[in-house]
């Protein structure tokens, strides 16, 4: 395709804080990246309300944000990022501010919503495991100025679930990648 250097509004950004307004419900929160492109307020929500069942909030889009959970919340501020239709997602740290348990369930999640709409997503996490889980490929950055110092290929079956952890290639290259860090 056609370069998109320099060009704006090829990607969809979701910062690691959902940075939900709380005078807002979650559908009006949800739609403001098409509000900001103008489309009007009823189409948009239409748009979105078309998702809410997926995104697992159609029980929660008259609610406000203070009424959900962290992870609901991520959902939420998941779903404004992909109703931009962008082909490339940026998520910044997106689980890194959740517990444990909840994070990892938002990862089979992210998995799931990844298999549906096949979006390139560059993921940026501080996890390994999470790097490795949720990736085909790894880039392992120096401190700043960042610069790319190594590139790990993973090389495990999609349709991933919570027991890949355990096998030997991905404790390898939990391996590989824990020597590069602390090399």
């Amino acid at each position: 395709g056609a370069s998109i250097l320099n060009r704006k509004g090829h990607i969809s950004y979701m910062p690691q804080k959902d940075h939900l307004l709380p005078w807002r419900t979650i559908l009006d929160n949800v739609i403001i990246g098409l509000e900001i492109k103008g489309i009007a307020k009823k189409e948009a929500r239409n748009r979105a309300k078309a998702f809410m069942k997926t995104f697992g909030l159609e029980e929660f889009m008259n609610e406000y944000p203070a009424s959900l959970s962290g992870g609901m919340k991520q959902r939420a501020a998941l779903l404004r990022t992909i109703l931009l239709e962008n082909d490339v997602l940026l998520l910044d740290e997106p689980f890194g501010a959740l517990d444990e348990i909840t994070r990892l369930q938002m990862q089979n999640w992210l998995l799931t919503i990844w298999k549906q709409f096949k979006h390139t997503i560059l993921f940026v996490t501080h996890s390994i495991e999470e790097a490795i889980y949720l990736s085909d490929r790894v880039y392992v950055f120096t401190q700043r100025p960042a610069t790319i110092n190594y590139i790990l290929d993973i090389e495990l079956p999609r349709d991933r679930d919570a027991l890949i952890r355990t096998d030997k290639r991905f404790v390898e290259y939990k391996r590989q990648l824990t020597l590069e860090l602390n090399g």
